[in-house]
């Protein structure tokens, strides 16, 4: 084979590779965060404007979620509840340790600690899925496990950025959580590890028959890579099992041709109903797009199905109207049988939150950008109807334009805090 013939080889396996999928290098590995808004046309100016906007919506302006309590700590509330719930606050500091404020990442972290964290008894370590901010009273004591998944995270990803050493350390924060989380195995109180054991996967809540189903947005493989390479508490190779087992159980939960998946499944992918709420893709689902796309994003070890995902997801949107599409079906594409409400409205709408879980697909398939464009021009404001949600439609608006713009990262250590 002569030199001409050989370069001409590496061509071809070269774009096999590409094309065929074999395996997309993920930033953890390239250390480059593709600008998906740059990628559309959108200039870094107004990319940067966009974020600045959004984010101060929610964390400055008039209809903002995040409120300051004395002169050090502040929480951020899902106004339409009427409470603070460890999933909000734990986006909270995601967003503030992703965008580099620091004081309002610490504020909220003394607030949670202080009033939701439990410090003591079977639920040590663990915290309140829901408070009253109002009164200081918690509306329940259990745990929604998703708030511990995010918190431990967001605490590893601030040790990494600032270090332990400006007032909080938070790698010590981080393995509280954790550490306490591996002394629980349902012999105190029915109090187990928010993930089960057995199963390898994160589990509803951690306490009686909940550790034996799931919420398929619990899944967040990307956040236990992110354990195993930081957490340094012997359990590094149980995390990158449950990695794999999320993005195995991902594949299961999101079979149905349209994508969708149920809000609750048995550990097998199996839809999970209750006996006042039948099955069907809702609320919570909707972060199950960012969730795979993220994790396509800083790792890329399962591309080939989540580019296969991406498609139909994408597909069965595109299919119901990029701008008409609703918030809440069946598996099969269909409408629902029972509408789930929210805030005391019961109504199908174009939910900006799903608008924006959709939109950060084109992280994955990157083809003609209609649902980035739509998410573009959408705006956070209220419904015809007077429905407003600027916690959940806002937080994952605001995270999918972190997404798309490479401001929502996988945090490795700085140089100066390596020890």
């Amino acid at each position: 084979m002569n030199r001409k013939e050989l370069l001409l080889l590496l061509m071809v396996l070269f774009f096999m590779k590409v094309v065929m999928g074999q395996q997309y290098r993920g930033a953890y590995y390239t250390h480059v965060y593709p600008n998906v808004l740059r990628e559309v046309g959108y200039s870094q100016t107004e990319i940067d404007a966009k974020i600045s906007l959004v984010y101060h919506q929610l964390f400055e302006g008039s209809n903002k979620v995040y409120f300051e309590v004395g002169d050090s700590m502040a929480y951020v509330s899902d106004l339409k509840n009427h409470d603070a719930r460890s999933e909000g606050l734990s986006y909270g500091m995601m967003i503030a340790v992703q965008l580099g404020k620091k004081n309002v990442f610490d504020r909220i972290w003394r607030w949670s600690k202080k009033y939701l964290q439990h410090q003591s008894g079977p639920r040590k370590g663990y915290f309140a899925w829901s408070i009253n901010p109002k009164t200081m009273k918690q509306n329940s004591p259990g745990t929604a496990s998703d708030g511990e998944l995010y918190f431990i995270t967001d605490l590893l990803f601030a040790s990494n950025k600032w270090g332990n050493t400006t007032g909080i350390d938070y790698y010590k924060e981080a393995r509280f959580i954790l550490d306490n989380m591996w002394k629980k195995d349902g012999t105190k109180d029915g109090i187990f590890n928010i993930i089960n054991i057995e199963h390898k996967q994160i589990c509803f809540t951690p306490e009686g028959r909940n550790y034996n189903y799931t919420d398929p947005s619990y899944q967040l493989p990307a956040f236990y890579e992110v354990w195993a390479l930081y957490a340094n508490d012997g359990h590094q190779q149980f995390y990158k099992d449950c990695a794999d087992t999320a993005r195995a159980f991902l594949h299961r939960a999101c079979a149905a041709p349209t994508g969708l998946n149920t809000d609750l499944t048995y550990f097998s992918g199996q839809a999970f109903g209750t006996t006042w709420l039948k099955p069907a893709f809702r609320y919570d689902s909707w972060r199950v797009p960012m969730n795979i796309a993220m994790d396509y994003n800083w790792f890329g070890v399962d591309d080939i199905w989540q580019r296969n995902y991406a498609g139909r997801i994408q597909s069965f949107f595109k299919s119901k109207g990029i701008h008409t599409f609703v918030d809440q079906y069946k598996t099969n594409g269909s409408i629902p049988d029972q509408i789930l409400q929210a805030g005391g409205y019961k109504k199908l709408r174009h939910s900006l939150g799903l608008i924006a879980t959709v939109a950060s697909t084109h992280m994955i398939i990157k083809d003609k950008f209609s649902f980035v464009k739509a998410l573009w021009g959408a705006k956070l404001l209220p419904y015809k109807d007077g429905y407003f949600d600027p916690y959940y439609d806002g937080l994952l608006y605001l995270f999918s334009l972190m997404h798309l713009s490479g401001q929502y990262q996988l945090i490795q250590p700085a140089i100066n805090n390596l020890e």
